[in-house]
């Protein structure tokens, strides 16, 4: 009776399982630490007798898990351990990370004048062609790039805000300087792709996940404060929103 031939695209996902099922008990078991990077592809594929398309099919399946992440031009290397983050409270930075007993860091990418256009009409709800300043940052932790975050504000509420120092926090240096706190705020959380300077700044290939959080500030008054939009290494935080009492429908 002649032996059944093995279909090879059960092989090659069986090998691949066995590969990510080896690297996770090594990342889980503390021998690959957080931030060790991993052999190349290449090198992978010769240890475990296999081809470089069936290591990077562990690899990708390991990366959905958040246990390791892919710098563009660098290689793999082990995730460090995810924060826990309420994007609903107005955190920070510095303050928060330091708290973890890990290092921030903030480098301002951009400042400038632009025009409300229909994306800012419609999110900020400000009049077509409204003068606005934008404010484009990247944050570190333990020196890697974990954040990019833009801030568009209204011109007019912010006059000379450019010539401040913009690498602390936003929402003290407004209210320091301008007089205006923040009140309540509007989010929206979504998973995007990351694109251009997102993509760059992030340390990722075009196209890769990143989680996205846009919010719009308001001060006690209602008026804007500003709109932000957070794009985030989705293996860097978990989303925790705090909520209060849930209220509950009537029988």
């Amino acid at each position: 009776m002649s032996a059944a031939i093995e279909n090879p695209a059960r092989h090659y996902a069986r090998k691949s399982e066995q590969i990510a099922h080896t690297l996770r008990t090594l990342i889980q078991g503390g021998t690959l630490p957080p931030g060790e990077q991993l052999p190349a592809e290449r090198i992978l594929g010769e240890r475990f007798a296999t081809t470089r398309i069936t290591v990077k099919e562990a690899l990708q399946r390991l990366e959905a898990e958040g246990l390791i992440y892919r710098a563009e031009r660098r290689g793999w290397f082990v995730s460090p351990e995810r924060l826990t983050y309420d994007p609903a409270r107005h955190l920070h930075f510095h303050h928060w990370i330091d708290s973890t007993a890990r290092r921030a860091h903030t480098r301002l990418l951009a400042v400038g004048p632009r025009l409300a256009g229909a994306g800012e009409c419609q999110w900020l709800g400000v009049a077509p062609l409204t003068p606005l300043v934008e404010i484009r940052r990247l944050r570190a932790i333990d020196g890697r790039p974990v954040l990019h975050v833009t801030h568009q504000l209204v011109a007019a509420r912010f006059v000379g805000i450019e010539h401040e120092d913009l690498e602390g926090s936003l929402t003290e240096l407004y209210a320091r300087h301008f007089g205006i706190t923040q009140g309540s705020a509007a989010l929206e959380i979504e998973a995007t792709a990351a694109r251009g300077e997102v993509a760059r700044s992030l340390n990722l290939a075009e196209g890769s996940q990143v989680l996205r959080i846009r919010r719009r500030n308001l001060d006690p008054a209602g008026q804007l404060v500003d709109g932000d939009i957070e794009h985030w290494r989705p293996d860097a935080i978990r989303i925790c929103l705090e909520t209060g009492m849930l209220a509950t429908e009537a029988p």
